[in-house]
């Protein structure tokens, strides 16, 4: 069983999307936008509505096809205050990635069951993953679109770091226990999460919410085709 409380963020309902502004039609286009912070007059309301709408925008139409005028204008802001917080749009998204990625680590890795077998272990991390793309659809795609960005710093690729070798050390541990197939632990990793962002991305495209017995069903068949 999973812990209680991945039990309970996996139960939510999943990916829901609305018609949303965009181009080309695909999920991304479709997602319902983050919420975004009314405007206020301190240094944090005006720099969480700029993250809010900047994430909003980059899932919509990219890094590139964003342009800093169309983060203010929805941000409420003027074009010059970006600045005052962020020195460029490569600052602004590599902001955004770190905020994004710490939260999605912190969620599938905190207090993770170490002391649980290989089989309980990996129902938690996907059930877990389920709960943060459920509730957050939008920050998901973001990372998955942006993590190989060439504009992204040191400091956020050493974020994904150090997440990328908690769970390659879980999965190499498991192998030389032969509980997961033997081979190549990355690819076995990249294997899973390429499902997961399947998985994921069809909810999106097809507008077809999962529930928890769906994720589940999803995470049995993962199972089954990387388990020894």
């Amino acid at each position: 069983m999973t812990t209680p409380n991945a039990k309970n963020r996996a139960s939510q309902p999943a990916m829901a999307t609305a018609d949303g502004a965009g181009t080309g039609g695909g999920p991304a286009a479709r997602m319902s936008q983050p919420a975004i912070p009314r405007r206020g007059n301190n240094v944090a309301d005006k720099r969480e509505a700029i993250l809010g709408a900047a994430l909003g925008l980059f899932v919509e139409r990219g890094f590139w096809g964003t342009a800093v005028p169309e983060i203010a204008d929805r941000a409420g802001v003027g074009a010059g205050t970006i600045y005052r917080y962020f020195e460029s749009k490569e600052a602004l998204v590599n902001a955004i990635y770190r905020q994004e990625k710490m939260r999605f680590s912190s969620s599938v890795l905190e207090q993770f069951p170490a002391n649980v077998n290989t089989r309980e272990q990996f129902r938690t991390i996907w059930m877990r993953m389920a709960a943060f793309a459920t509730a957050n659809p939008s920050a998901f795609i973001f990372l998955e679109l942006h993590h190989h960005a060439s504009y992204l710093d040191n400091e956020s690729r050493s974020v994904e770091q150090r997440m990328l070798e908690i769970i390659t050390a879980v999965v190499h541990a498991a192998q030389q226990r032969r509980e997961l197939k033997p081979g190549n632990t990355k690819l076995l990793m990249g294997m899973v999460m390429g499902a997961f962002v399947g998985v994921t991305r069809s909810c999106l495209d097809f507008g077809q919410p999962l529930d928890a017995a769906d994720w589940a069903f999803a995470e049995q068949c993962v199972w089954e085709a990387i388990r020894s």
